[in-house]
């Protein structure tokens, strides 16, 4: 029967089910059922086989789209494809093929747990620098022992072998926690031993390098250069220096409140002439929170390996010009600049107690029974040091340290 669109309209149902060929497109068929609805079915072979494909119910697919339908399906079949396989597969659910993968894993890791912790920005940032670059797009069920270990064999062998002590304890907090979800059975860090024995670091900035450093911090400008040279003339912490407020400055004062130092305690911190023009230096990004060291208005800054990297860049360039040939700068990291800070106070005579109120750390002359009974906040004592710190580091940076004044007995 020559099909149109009136005939189709107009076909009226029977006793049973009709099927009626459309002489204009041979293999296309109109079906009409006995309840009185309609549709089309286009018939191929496959394989050797009679196929039958469901096209769409009458009046929502037209005549003239039934037939392109047909004609689509009968050349898939004359390539040797299964068009109504093909409809089926399209419709399928699609595998959840990226479920697994570790760096959709990680950041549920981070939502669901790092975000709690203080330290978990920190973690992040060591997952992300360390492990997403090699395993992101790799299924969590792929990660062996052997995978791990050759991880960390690469990490040493670019001579970062602390980071390497530190990685293994995160990769070994993360797969417990996939464990626990039962996303894989068994942590491939199990059994991993610490890659080297952890040991504590003792490297100091010398006079040169704090001028060289300096130098650097303005050669790389903001937002590291500033934050670089707060950090070595206050001795704080990277992440507590890194997220510092407008809020929080008092005057010549930056009060810390407990939830953002490492120990839970509230930490006031002198600011010296030095620091005060390095932080009035810093033009201010808008935000919510009112981040001095921010990029977007909106967090602080992060990025701190590839930072330090651009800051030992920046020193190695001042060194040469300095000196007038190549300098090779041992490593050093962000931590060290609060043990420069800490050994300069020692040099200018500063009481070791003093220096720990400055820092904040709770250890030896400030723990144990001290800590209890010993309520003084050094607050004066804190001012006097700091101050003393600056002048040593401006007058380096000037020219020469000769002049600076001890201002007390160990």
């Amino acid at each position: 029967m020559k099909l149109n669109a009136a005939i189709v309209d107009k076909m009226q149902p029977g006793d049973r089910r009709q099927e009626v060929p459309d002489s204009l497109c041979t293999g296309l068929y109109l079906v009409v059922q006995p309840t009185g609805k309609k549709g089309w079915q286009v018939r191929y072979r496959h394989g050797g086989t009679h196929r039958r494909m469901t096209l769409g119910a009458y009046p929502v697919i037209s005549l003239a789209d039934a037939r392109q339908r047909a004609r689509n399906a009968l050349a898939a079949a004359s390539e040797g494809r299964d068009p109504a396989e093909e409809v089926r597969a399209a419709k399928a659910p699609k595998p959840e093929v990226d479920r697994d993968k570790i760096k959709n894993l990680i950041g549920q890791f981070d939502q669901r747990h790092l975000s709690k912790l203080r330290t978990g920005k920190a973690v992040r940032q060591a997952l992300d620098n360390h492990v997403l670059p090699i395993w992101g797009d790799r299924n969590v069920q792929s990660i062996g022992r052997r995978d791990v270990l050759d991880l960390l064999d690469a990490i040493i062998d670019r001579g970062h072998a602390t980071t390497a002590v530190r990685i293994r304890a995160y990769l070994s907090k993360f797969f417990g926690w996939c464990v626990e979800r039962e996303i894989i059975e068994i942590a491939p860090t199990a059994g991993v031993k610490p890659p080297v024995k952890p040991s504590s670091r003792d490297r100091v900035l010398s006079d040169d390098e704090i001028r060289w450093f300096w130098t650097a911090c303005d050669a790389e400008g903001f937002p590291w250069g500033p934050l670089g040279k707060a950090l070595l003339l206050t001795g704080q912490r990277l992440n507590e220096a890194a997220q510092i407020t407008d809020g929080e400055i008092r005057g010549d004062l930056w009060h810390l409140s407990a939830d953002r130092t490492k120990n839970g305690r509230a930490h006031d911190v002198p600011l010296s002439g030095a620091v005060c023009s390095v932080l009035a230096g810093v033009d201010r990004i808008a935000g919510k929170q009112g981040y001095i060291f921010t990029t977007t208005g909106s967090s602080p800054v992060s990025g701190f390996y590839k930072a330090r990297a651009k800051l030992a860049e920046a020193m190695e360039m001042a060194a040469a010009e300095d000196r007038g040939e190549p300098v090779e700068i041992p490593r050093w990291t962000f931590h060290d600049l609060r043990r420069t800070c800490a050994t300069g106070m020692a040099r200018l005579g500063i009481p070791v107690r003093v220096t720990e109120a400055v820092l904040n750390h709770i250890s030896g002359t400030g723990g144990g029974i001290v800590a209890v009974y010993q309520r003084h906040d050094y607050a004066d004592e804190k001012r006097a040091a700091l101050d003393a710190w600056a002048r040593f580091v401006m007058q380096l940076v000037e020219g020469g340290a000769n002049n600076v004044v001890r201002i007390g007995g160990r």
